[in-house]
């Protein structure tokens, strides 16, 4: 086989627009996977939301540089992937949730956030029919929005291909060759790939390739499940998330797609660890009832189909982005929490440039580190 500078493991939702950012710094780049072809993992899965409105520095500065990557597609290199920028909102019907929400946003403006708590008024403005009664105001990030997956995938695949990344489907990984402290090739089940760093971009499996070089990094996949219906003429533009929970779950969200369907998604309680991707008879009677108190609008909707996903989660609910200590070469970008959509185009541009030229952003990887303190939990998950 070839050799290559970088062999990117993972042709997901970090992994592809990293190999892309990688090439156009003249590195010659291998995409291993071990499915068919790009996205077929975590990413389809994947409802769209992307958004830089979260409880951390960290990710609030990788969701602005994502907003900005996908915000270019179109324009600068015709890739359109059915990015609305409607916001996101998150109504609060309590004073506990308004007052956690508010007492975030000094936090989440002094790190670049374009937010505020809106008053009820706006609140039903921007989505007519939702729930008035009890109903406080919210937040709302007007600069975030919502896009199609797969779609945006392709157009990263597309970029990637010119810029000559190669792709190789339906290889699995199974060790590395390290000499001297340091990543000398990947060992796969088509045979050793010559390199000289690697990037471990597995998603959910990340902890398994972690492990192969003696890194046991605490990322452990749970299932969330997510449902779309039929399109319906558009009557909302925003992501609405509930973050109030009840006995069976934590949350829930849903927005009204480029082609106005209504997409969907809950995180149940207590949560579903492990691998499973089947769907289950309990979804629907899980998340209908919540949409429906809140949005009665949705009420006569017919769903078409539901999916389920992973989310590979950290203790603390954030990434895993760094190099490893022990093998030199070696770089960590696993634990997404089932925002490797979201985080992904801004991380690539982070990445590259730590891997390429030696420049990292301090409270990024320092805040990321695969070595920090993993207690305490983000809100804003």
């Amino acid at each position: 086989m070839k050799t290559y500078d970088i062999v990117v493991i993972g042709a997901g939702s970090v992994g592809v627009p990293l190999a892309y950012r990688l090439a156009v710094r003249g590195l010659r780049v291998l995409v291993v996977d071990k499915l068919s072809s790009v996205g077929q993992g975590q990413n389809k899965a994947a409802i769209g939301g992307i958004r830089a409105t979260h409880s951390d520095r960290a990710k609030i500065k990788i969701g602005n540089a994502s907003l900005d990557v996908v915000r270019r597609l179109l324009p600068e290199y015709g890739q359109d992937v059915d990015y609305i920028e409607g916001g996101y909102l998150f109504p609060a019907y309590s004073e506990d949730i308004a007052q956690s929400l508010k007492k975030l946003l000094p936090l989440q403006k002094s790190f670049g956030l374009n937010i505020d708590w809106i008053e009820p008024e706006e609140v039903r403005d921007r989505c007519p029919g939702i729930l008035a009664h009890g109903l406080l105001g919210g937040t709302f990030s007007p600069e975030d929005g919502h896009l199609s997956s797969l779609k945006m995938i392709g157009a990263f695949h597309r970029l990637a291909c010119q810029e000559g990344v190669d792709f190789l489907f339906n290889t699995e990984v199974v060790g590395f060759d390290v000499e001297q402290g340091r990543v000398q090739a990947v060992l796969t089940d088509q045979g050793k790939i010559s390199c000289s760093h690697v990037v471990n971009a597995a998603g959910a499996y990340g902890r398994d390739i972690s492990l192969m070089v003696g890194a046991d990094l605490p990322v452990y996949p749970d299932s969330h499940e997510a449902g779309v219906t039929e399109p319906v003429k558009r009557f909302f533009l925003p992501m609405i998330v509930d973050i109030a929970p009840d006995s069976q779950s934590d949350n829930y969200y849903f927005y009204q797609n480029a082609e106005e369907q209504i997409v969907f998604c809950i995180t149940p309680r207590p949560k579903r660890m492990g691998t499973d991707r089947r769907s289950t008879s309990e979804f629907l009677p899980m998340v209908i009832p919540r949409m429906l108190n809140l949005y009665p609008r949705l009420r006569n909707l017919k769903v078409r189909r539901v999916w389920r996903g992973l989310y590979p989660m950290t203790p603390d609910g954030k990434p895993i982005v760094g190099f490893d200590q022990q093998v030199d070469g070696f770089f960590h970008a696993i634990g997404m929490c089932g925002q490797g959509l979201m985080l992904g185009p801004g991380l690539a541009d982070m990445i590259a440039l730590a891997i390429a030229e030696g420049q990292e952003d301090e409270e990024v990887f320092s805040d990321l580190s695969p070595y920090r303190d993993f207690s305490g939990e983000e809100l804003l998950k």
